[in-house]
């Protein structure tokens, strides 16, 4: 049976690389989208949100938020601004840059800082989407 091959990037490092993979479900700019295998050649922008790679291990889910996705020959490749494994989403931190940003927009600086208040708030705010989702499903981090 065929499966997919899926590759995770960003500008500094691979994130994220597996073979056998039956199904990844991306955030795709118009909505969720599921790629299988065999699907047709595709290039799209992707949003922020929950990637999810399934195979027979499970399901893993990473954070992505901006970037593009393109399908050919069975291999999924993301080129993502910022990506992230979900067991590696940092609540603390995430709850930390939400409140600095929502503090920001309350001050209202110079149009630039609003801007980059904005774009750090939704990025804390998907971080902190995929890790409650992640907890949903039970797939807590072991503690040690």
């Amino acid at each position: 049976m065929a499966s997919l091959t899926v590759e995770i990037v960003t500008g500094e490092q691979v994130v994220y690389q597996k073979d056998d993979v039956s199904m990844v479900v991306a955030p795709g700019a118009d909505g969720s989208l599921g790629i299988l295998p065999n699907h047709a050649p595709l290039v799209t922008l992707l949003h922020g949100g929950e990637l999810r790679v399934k195979s027979g291990a499970g399901e893993e889910a990473l954070l992505v938020n901006g970037g593009f996705l393109e399908v050919v020959n069975n291999k999924v490749v993301v080129l993502a601004d910022t990506a992230e494994r979900a067991s590696d989403i940092d609540v603390e931190r995430a709850e930390a840059a939400r409140r600095s940003a929502e503090e920001a927009l309350r001050n209202r600086g110079e149009t630039q800082d609003i801007e980059e208040a904005q774009q750090a708030l939704q990025l804390a705010a998907v971080r902190l989407r995929v890790a409650r989702n992640r907890r949903n499903r039970g797939q807590e981090r072991p503690a040690g």
